[in-house]
C-alpha cells in the first residue's frame, strides 16, 4: 500500500526497464497488447515504450521536484536522456523508427520486414514524447503520412502491410484478418495520435485534415458513406477496416479511449486550449484557411474565460477575457 505518488514511483521503476539495445522490455505487449509474443521470452524491446518512457520520466521528475526528491528527479531525467540516445542510435531505420525488437534481436517495423514494415505510434511519439526534434522527426512523420494514410478511403492505418504469411509471430494481432483492427486497419486511438503529432510539429493543415478524416460525421456525410461504415453513423469506432470487401467498415463503437483522444486532439492540439491549474494556455495550430475561432472555457471554480483567436497577417492574435459564471 502507499499513496498515489508512491504507486507512480513503483510503476516507473517496474515498467521502464532496459534490454540489449538500451530500450524498455516489451514483455507480452506494450500499448499494443496484440504484440504479446514479441518479447514473451523476456528479451524483446519496445521502441515505442522508449518514447513513452521518455515522456513519463520527465513528468515523474516534475512530481519529484514538487516533493523535494531532487536526487530521484535527476535520476529520472538522466534515464530519459539514455532512452532518447538508445532510440536514436539503435532504432532509426533510415526513413522511420522501428517499432520493436523480438527476443532474438530481429527488428519489427523495419523496411526489411515484409509485414508490419512501418508502425504509426513509433513515429507519432517521436514528437509526442517531447524529445528534442531532429530532421529524423520530420522524416518519420512524413513516412507515416505517406505510407499509412489513405485520404481517398479516409483511413489512417496503425501499421502496414498487415501480418499474414511471414514466419514472424508478433502475437495474437496476427489472428485478426489482414486489414482488421490492429492488424493493418485504422486503430483510431493511434490515428488521433498521428493527428496530434502533426499539430505539434506545426502542420495545422495536415492535423485538421486527419481530424476531418477520422470524424465519423464526415465519414457518413452521405448514404454511400453510411452504407460503407455499417455502424452508428454518429459514433467514433475504435477501428475501421482497410481491406476489400470491407474498406471503411467500422468495428468496435462507443470506444471511449479513441473518442477522448480525438476530442483532446481537436481541443488541445489544433485549437491549442489547455487549462493547467489556474492558467489557460492558448497555443493554436490552425489550418491556414481558418481566420480564427472563438471559444469559452469554463474553469472548475465556475468562472469562464472567453478566448478569441484571429489571424492577423502571418500571425495569430489571441485575446482572453475572464468573467464570472453566467
Amino acid at each position: 500500500s502507499g499513496d498515489l505518488l508512491e504507486h507512480c514511483r513503483r510503476a516507473v521503476r517496474h515498467g521502464i526497464t532496459s534490454g540489449a539495445h538500451g530500450l524498455p522490455l516489451i514483455g507480452t505487449g506494450d500499448w499494443n497488447d496484440g504484440m504479446n509474443r514479441v518479447g514473451a521470452g523476456g528479451a524483446g524491446e519496445s521502441v515505442w515504450l522508449g518514447w513513452f518512457g521518455f515522456a513519463v520520466l520527465h513528468a515523474q521528475a516534475e512530481l519529484c521536484d514538487l516533493e523535494g526528491l531532487d536526487d530521484e528527479a535527476s535520476a529520472h531525467r538522466a534515464r530519459a536522456e539514455q532512452l532518447h540516445a538508445s532510440v536514436e542510435s539503435q532504432a532509426w531505420d533510415g526513413a522511420w523508427y522501428l517499432r520493436a525488437f523480438y527476443d532474438d534481436g530481429r527488428p519489427l517495423g523495419s523496411a526489411r520486414n515484409t509485414e508490419g514494415r512501418i508502425d504509426s505510434i513509433a513515429q507519432s511519439w517521436a514528437v509526442l514524447s517531447g524529445a528534442p526534434r531532429t530532421a529524423r522527426t520530420e522524416q518519420a512523420i512524413g513516412s507515416a503520412l505517406d505510407q499509412l494514410v489513405d485520404w481517398e478511403d479516409r483511413l489512417a492505418l496503425l501499421l502496414t502491410p498487415p501480418f499474414a504469411d511471414a514466419p514472424d509471430d508478433p502475437g495474437y494481432i496476427k489472428g485478426y484478418l489482414p486489414g482488421v483492427r490492429e492488424n493493418g486497419g485504422q486503430y483510431t486511438h493511434a490515428a488521433a495520435w498521428l493527428a496530434w503529432a502533426t499539430a505539434e510539429a506545426g502542420d495545422g493543415d495536415t492535423a485538421h485534415r486527419l481530424f476531418d478524416l477520422i470524424n465519423p460525421i464526415r465519414r457518413t456525410a452521405d448514404a454511400a458513406g453510411v452504407a460503407r461504415y455499417l455502424v452508428e453513423p454518429y459514433v467514433l469506432a475504435a477501428d475501421v477496416y482497410s481491406r476489400p470487401p470491407h474498406v471503411g467498415r467500422g468495428g468496435w463503437t462507443w470506444y471511449t479511449g479513441s473518442s477522448a483522444w480525438l476530442y483532446r486532439c481537436g481541443l488541445e492540439a489544433i485549437l491549442g486550449l489547455s487549462l493547467e491549474g489556474d492558467t489557460l494556455h492558448v497555443r493554436p495550430r490552425l489550418p491556414e484557411s481558418w481566420e480564427g475561432f472563438s471559444a469559452t472555457v469554463r474553469r472548475p471554480d465556475g468562472r469562464r474565460i472567453d478566448v478569441t483567436v484571429r489571424r492577423d497577417g502571418p500571425e495569430l492574435r489571441i485575446d482572453q477575457r475572464e468573467r464570472p459564471d453566467a
